[in-house]
């Protein structure tokens, strides 16, 4: 099975002492016998000639992720996941489809594209690139047994299950986090860049929110923190979800909302508006919103319209985006 592996070597050049890192695979850790490094000191790059025996070796710790629910969320987000070292994802529930219907829909995706990696289903496994991922076909979360493949971090994507008391059934299986792919009424809500320094670790269950609500929270809290927002009117023009009817039907007391999602530019709700005030309470109760459901089956929009405190002109908004786009908002 092919893994990672960390190299570290201590050089010490005068008074530096310098620390090496590089990334190679294993089971071939071949290293070559010269380094051609810069002093902190900048003086002229020199070579350094070493053992290889001498060199330490550390596998690097990955944090064990399960999925509940294999559906948009769930399958992008082990598409994600494999391209990230520190992640491993080791286990996976859906009670509607078997494992080998699983590999098909990761494998072939209308909107992702196809999956370049190898998949291959073993009994009861998931075996991705090589690695097994075992699948569970559980309706109740306490059901999971998620211990058995030592999952500890579980995102909860099913839709359904996103109140504490529901989502925490996953604790039952051995999870120690769960982490709920949405909106939720009741647990502690987090954005990154925006408020996730405030996680103190201490929470089992918590929502990082809604699509909408991370791609709006964000600028909320450049244009507040530099110009100040006295009050805000956002609208999302979002793509067509799983929820709506391909074709004209009943959908109970949301009647627009049961017109085809191909045909048809829908007049929604949206939650982001007031999930905003709860990352950012300042800006509680000071931001509406809604959304137009159109016929794209992938990629969304918001538009956010503000009144500010301080006048700015276009130059300067724009100026303070980019620098924390650049800055503390850089993504990786």
């Amino acid at each position: 099975m092919a893994w990672i592996a960390l190299i570290r070597c201590r050089i010490t050049v005068g008074p530096e002492t310098l620390l090496i890192f590089r990334l190679l695979p294993s089971p071939d850790l071949f290293l070559p016998s010269f380094l051609s490094i810069t002093t902190p000191q900048r003086h002229r790059p020199i070579t350094i000639y070493f053992k290889p025996q001498t060199v330490q070796t550390t596998a690097i710790m990955s944090i064990k992720v399960g999925i509940n629910g294999f559906g948009r969320i769930g399958r992008i987000l082990l598409r994600n996941a494999l391209e990230k070292p520190e992640l491993s994802v080791v286990a996976v529930n859906d009670p509607f489809i078997e494992p080998t219907y699983a590999a098909y829909m990761l494998k072939y995706d209308s909107s992702h594209g196809l999956f370049k990696g190898d998949i291959e289903v073993d009994g009861q496994n998931l075996v991705v690139n090589g690695k097994p991922i075992r699948f569970y076909s559980e309706r109740d979360p306490a059901n999971i047994k998620w211990s058995e493949t030592g999952a500890e971090y579980i995102v909860e994507s099913t839709g359904v299950f996103t109140t504490v008391d529901k989502a925490k059934a996953h604790l039952s299986g051995g999870a120690k986090k769960v982490i709920i792919s949405a909106p939720s009424a009741d647990a502690p809500m987090f954005v990154m860049g925006v408020n996730h320094k405030e996680y103190d670790g201490t929470p089992t269950v918590l929502s990082n929110a809604s699509c909408t609500t991370n791609g709006l929270a964000p600028l909320v809290k450049i244009v507040n923190d530099n110009f100040g927002i006295v009050e805000g009117l956002m609208t999302t023009v979002h793509s067509y979800t799983a929820t709506q009817k391909t074709v004209d039907g009943p959908s109970g007391k949301d009647w627009r909302g049961g017109r085809g999602a191909a045909q048809n530019i829908i007049p929604s709700s949206t939650g982001a508006a007031k999930a905003v005030g709860k990352v950012i309470p300042a800006m509680n109760g000071k931001i509406t919103g809604m959304s137009f459901r159109v016929p794209s089956a992938n990629v969304s929009v918001i538009d956010l319209t503000v009144r500010l405190e301080k006048a700015a002109s276009y130059e300067e908004i724009t100026n303070a985006v980019k620098k924390a786009a650049d800055g503390e908002l850089k993504g990786t």
